[in-house]
């Protein structure tokens, strides 16, 4: 890459905003064209995605990097213990939880920050070195603007061409059309908690394989924070707190897009 002042880049979801995003660069319809895009893998995507990846780089005339920070799934159902003695588990999930006493709540989030953000970041810095500025593309819609960031680093700005152009995911969905290519599937982990009926009834009837997944991984996980210091509760990955393989999923009662809460545009898009 030719070193240059401020150099533009795509923090690429693979979803169907950042994909028509990606796409509409490549066509000329959003400059300048950028240097490169980046899809920070968790290596929990359904498969789907991945083969939607691989058709997408060969669509684009900038290389698309895949780049990782361990594998999600392990990282979270894994039991540390420190010097003290004490037991913990990285990379939470937001899973929802319910203790003895029928308390509910939220688990605290550590996924989207340690295997998305700080992973695209990490190698975006160490690629265009310190004394080159960028300007990161991020694939959110004007039906998302609750996610839009301000970047907390110095040498980033955070641009959303989308929102600019009063665009909405139904908008990308048309535009796709418009312009003869697929539909993009959802992008996000088959266990994340921030599904709803639809998109879990869409993994079970059309990804078995991966919905399978899902409901052992949501046992794993429960297995894991029983041997968690001070973690009071059980954590499920439906908001009914009930075993995923025994909801009954039911898109006219989907509950809201909590993407939409803090993800920040890495997430399912």
């Amino acid at each position: 890459m030719e070193q240059t002042d401020i150099i533009h880049y795509i923090s690429l979801g693979a979803g169907v905003q950042s994909s028509t995003m990606a796409l509409m660069a490549a066509k000329g319809e959003i400059t300048p064209k950028p240097e490169f895009a980046v899809f920070a893998d968790t290596l929990a995507e359904p498969q789907s995605v991945y083969t939607w990846l691989d058709w997408l780089e060969k669509q684009l005339p900038f290389p698309v990097y895949r780049v990782m920070k361990g594998d999600l799934e392990n990282d979270s159902t894994t039991v540390f213990t420190a010097k003290s003695g004490n037991t913990y588990a990285r990379s939470a999930v937001p899973a929802f939880i319910i203790d003895a006493e029928n308390k509910t709540g939220v688990m605290m989030r550590h996924c989207t920050q340690n295997h998305k953000i700080q992973t695209v970041l990490s190698f975006v810095r160490k690629k265009i070195g310190r004394k080159v500025s960028a300007i990161q593309w991020m694939g959110i819609s004007i039906d998302e603007i609750s996610r839009v960031r301000d970047s907390r680093e110095e040498w980033k700005v955070n641009y959303y061409p989308l929102i600019d152009m009063g665009m909405s995911r139904y908008d990308c969905l048309k535009w796709m059309k418009l312009n003869g290519f697929p539909e993009p599937p959802r992008s996000a982990c088959v266990f994340c908690p921030f599904h709803g009926d639809r998109e879990w009834k869409n993994l079970k009837d059309n990804e078995p394989e991966a919905f399978a997944r899902a409901v052992e991984y949501e046992k794993k996980y429960q297995e894991t924070y029983l041997q968690v210091n001070n973690f009071r509760g059980t954590p499920f990955l439906h908001k009914s707190l009930k075993p995923l393989s025994e909801v009954d999923f039911d898109p006219t009662r989907d509950q809201i897009n909590l993407f939409n809460n803090d993800c920040g545009g890495h997430c399912g898009v």
